[in-house]
């Protein structure tokens, strides 16, 4: 057995990765502190869902489904249209980090996880302005 560290899609597999996508729009659609980005989103969430479980699987050391379906794995490009600042890009990390944990991640997998995905949230970001109270990826964590 090899001593080198597995990657989220070795650890949580396809399977693991499109649960934790269902969950996460499952709270999304749910959690009143999600409400400016679950009304970005259409009435049915399955498109996004297939999405951003083809996009995770791929970021999280998979095959490249995403980029084969899509040619490409541009994230701010489909974010364009919505107004996305340190708010909207917050409430995404808190229904992801409370997937993480209602899906039953191990604590090391959510540290694992929790600076790569704030990068990939704030990259999206295409609005300035004042910063939440957890807009730092430490503080998120613990919500």
């Amino acid at each position: 057995m090899s001593d080198a560290p597995q990657t989220p899609y070795q650890i949580l597999g396809e399977a693991g990765i499109r649960e934790l996508v269902e969950v996460f729009y499952d709270i999304m659609d749910t959690l009143p502190e999600a409400a400016d980005i679950r009304a970005m989103h259409a009435a049915d969430l399955s498109p996004m869902k297939e999405k951003l479980a083809e996009y995770l699987i791929g970021w999280m050391g998979g095959p490249p489904i995403y980029a084969q379906k899509y040619g490409g794995v541009c994230m701010t490009e489909p974010h364009e249209p919505y107004h996305i600042g340190p708010e909207e890009r917050d409430q995404w990390l808190l229904c992801m980090h409370r997937a993480l944990e209602r899906t039953g991640t191990s604590e090391e997998l959510q540290e694992m996880l929790r600076i790569p995905l704030f990068r990939v949230a704030d990259a999206v970001r295409n609005k300035e302005g004042p910063s939440s109270a957890r807009s730092d990826p430490n503080i998120i964590a613990a919500n």
